[in-house]
């Protein structure tokens, strides 16, 4: 079953950039320098900031639909990213990391699935989950702090 992997659009997040720190710190967003590689997933370009990369850590509702799902979470987005689209049927670097918290969602935006996968096994988990027809979408999130990692569909 091919899979498409979702970026963020860089077109939400662009303004952001302008603000100056304090208008930042006003919104409750960080201002983050990185430091270290692979540490800083950005969720525009599905890659790891490199190093001195500057980012924003922003509240991120990555399930506005009015059910008992509804979640937002802390994410990281590099300042000059461009929301970058993988291949069909590829595993970003972003998501090539030891754990992920996958969660499938049917039609109704409510969870009928979900597992814990290396990111080296995601692929062969997204086939096994798209395989029941109930599942419409996918959601990954980084396993450790639970942050909103992408989203995935069928291609």
């Amino acid at each position: 079953m091919a899979f498409q992997i979702e970026p963020l659009s860089a077109d939400s997040f662009r303004p952001l950039f302008s603000l100056s720190d304090a208008e930042l710190a006003a919104r409750n967003i960080d201002i983050h320098i990185a430091d270290k590689k692979p540490a800083y997933p950005c969720r525009l370009g599905l890659r790891f900031a490199d190093i001195g990369e500057r980012l924003l850590l922003v509240n991120y509702e990555h399930l506005a639909e009015d059910t008992p799902y509804r979640a937002s979470h802390a994410i990281y987005v590099c300042q000059d990213a461009e929301s970058v689209r993988p291949d069909v049927d590829t595993v970003p670097e972003s998501l090539r990391v030891p754990a992920l918290s996958v969660r499938a969602f049917n039609a109704a935006h409510r969870i009928v699935d979900a597992s814990i996968v290396s990111g080296k096994e995601l692929g062969g988990e997204i086939e096994r989950l798209f395989a029941d027809p109930a599942i419409d979408y996918l959601h990954f999130h980084y396993a450790t702090r639970g942050c909103y990692a992408a989203r995935a569909t069928r291609a």
